[in-house]
Formats: C-alpha cells, structure tokens, sequence
C-alpha cells in the first residue's frame, strides 16, 4: 500500500538552494534535472519506507531517520506511523562537515 511522501519547508529550501547554485555554476537546465532527480528519489519511498540506511549522526533521536543516497546528496527522511506518511526532512550534501547534519533535523 502506498503511503504520502511530505517533504518539509526545510527539505524544500534546501532543494531550492540546490537548484540556485547549479543555476549559476552550471545551466538552469543541469539545476532542474538534478533537482528533479532527486524528488524521484525520495517520492519513491511512497511504497518502501524502510529502504534506506539508518542515519547514524542521529540515533539518539525519536525518530528512526534513514536516508537515501543520490550523487551527492544524502535524502533524510523517517516515517511517521501517525500520519501514515515518510517525512523528508533535508537533503544534505554529504560533501559537508557531518556534524551540520545533527543542527537540521
């Protein structure tokens, strides 16, 4: 059974920041393909919540957060049984400081 993908203001903020910076450095077509490739990523959570690895920066959290990987870019989400829907929390660019990621979620 398929449940909703919601991804949050953040999450979306930071595709936006995503799509802006590879408008600039490469084309506005390269930005929206990537950005869309990884909304297909994470939309394909709507029938395996559980695919992705659990995210180890943030174990000590309620919630069991996983992510899933593309290129870059580590897509954190978890799944909310109350609402019977995964909750994409960010998309981080794993090229960063790891610790950043603990501040976001």
């Amino acid at each position: 059974m398929a449940v909703k993908v919601y991804w949050t203001q953040f999450a979306k903020n930071e595709l936006k920041k995503i799509f802006d910076y590879y408008k600039l450095k490469a084309s506005p077509s390269i930005a929206q393909n990537l950005v869309k490739a990884i909304l297909m990523k994470g939309n394909s959570l709507d029938f395996q919540t559980e695919i992705g690895q659990k995210e180890e920066l943030l174990l000590e959290r309620k919630e069991e957060f996983r992510y899933l990987v593309f290129k870059n870019y580590k897509i954190i989400y978890w799944f909310n049984k109350d609402k019977n829907r995964v909750e994409i929390t960010d998309v981080f660019d794993s090229r960063q400081n790891p610790v950043k990621l603990q501040r976001r979620n």
